[in-house]
């Protein structure tokens, strides 16, 4: 599947929206990418993983278990667990730091594929690296549907994503004449409590 089919799925299934939004990481952006809207069709889920995974297998070793952050990799993980035909769990915030909880153990040494929705700053990517290493996992990869980082992600191991985005962001203080005079939303569940 082409870049070009890839974003007119998520086009018309309303996953990429448009407007003025503050992001997670205090920037301000005229894109934002609502992977839970693409998420809604499970056959269309289905083939964009199963895309993805084809792309895993090329890029990594033997994965043991896929570990996603909770809320947007949970159901991509999941599918593409599935189709690697390994276990996933996630981790979920408590406190504000990535945790395993409802009983989820990591085997010592198990080679972990994390999978995200979108990376972006790889915030959550490097919380999620720290809470397997201190559960005693290795992490070797990433997966994602949608690369936003630009390349600036400094992951210390492959990101495979399905979809490379290059959205610009602004500084609340040097924001683009388009942006000043619309209100931004924040998206996103990053500070939602728990």
């Amino acid at each position: 599947m082409l870049k070009e089919e890839i974003t007119e799925i998520l086009e018309n299934t309303g996953a990429i929206l448009k407007g003025h939004f503050k992001l997670s990481s205090g920037k301000h952006s005229d894109t934002y990418i609502q992977c839970a809207r693409v998420l809604m069709y499970p056959e269309i889920s289905e083939k964009l993983c199963s895309l993805l995974s084809e792309k895993v297998k090329k890029a990594t070793h033997e994965i043991d278990l896929v570990v996603s952050p909770a809320m947007g990799g949970l159901v991509i993980g999941y599918e593409i667990a599935r189709q690697l035909g390994v276990p996933q769990i996630f981790c979920e915030r408590v406190d504000g730091k990535f945790e395993f909880r409802r009983g989820f153990e990591i085997p010592k040494n198990a080679n972990i594929l994390i999978v995200e929705d979108v990376v972006t700053t790889a915030k959550s990517s490097f919380e999620t690296i720290e809470a397997i290493k201190e559960a005693g996992g290795n992490p070797i990869a990433e997966a994602c549907l949608i690369d936003r980082s630009s390349g600036e992600h400094n992951l210390p191991f492959p990101l495979v994503s399905l979809l490379e985005l290059n959205v610009a962001t602004y500084d609340a203080d040097n924001l683009p004449e388009h942006l000043q005079s619309i209100e931004a939303i924040k998206p996103g569940s990053r500070f939602l409590k728990n």
